[in-house]
């Protein structure tokens, strides 16, 4: 008797596992594409799943897209803190960036452009705002300059390290301190008595 060539049959994974994996390839895909132009075929097929799979996880592309943000969101978290800035934070969100690339331009590039979700970056930006302000009341008085300075240094930070990125993350271990000289000099000019 021979044995009979059968495939064999995937291995079930873990409930929590399967969503690692489709928030991954989600993630990767909509970082590629952007939300409009990414479809869940696309997504199931980076993930190896099914359309069924991808249903029994998420309901539709709206509630996948906010589960890949609130991740990218809970990783930075982890990694940088959200009370407050010092002087490892720089260095931390270069890392965190570097550590999960999608998940950071998804976050800061492609959200601030989606209607539907631009109340997670405007979240975040009000955050870092609110904490830049109160770093930069020793250095600048309060008033316009301040309120200016608070709102560039967060936003310029950001485009920096989407930047980096893209640059290829050149000098890792300078990088920090390069951007924080850009920054020295947004405060510097936002100071200075006219």
């Amino acid at each position: 008797m021979t044995a009979v060539n059968r495939p064999e049959r995937a291995r079930r994974m873990p409930r929590a596992q399967r969503r690692e994996q489709i928030l991954d390839a989600a993630t990767r895909t909509f970082a590629r594409t952007g939300f409009a132009a990414t479809g869940l075929a696309d997504i199931a097929a980076a993930a190896g799943v099914t359309h069924v799979i991808l249903y029994r996880h998420f309901a539709s592309k709206t509630e996948l897209y906010r589960a890949v943000l609130d991740r990218a969101c809970l990783r930075l978290d982890d990694s940088v803190g959200t009370d407050d800035f010092d002087e490892d934070t720089l260095p931390a969100l270069l890392r965190a960036a570097a550590a999960d690339p999608d998940g950071f331009r998804l976050l800061f590039r492609h959200a601030a452009r989606e209607p539907e979700f631009r109340d997670v970056i405007d979240s975040i930006s009000a955050e870092s705002t609110a904490i830049a302000d109160r770093h930069l009341a020793a250095a600048i008085p309060p008033g316009p300059w301040r309120d200016w300075a608070s709102r560039v240094v967060p936003a310029f930070t950001l485009d920096a390290v989407i930047a980096w990125l893209d640059g290829g993350c050149p000098d890792p271990a300078h990088a920090a301190e390069r951007i924080q000289l850009a920054v020295q000099g947004i405060i510097e000019a936002a100071a200075r008595a006219d």
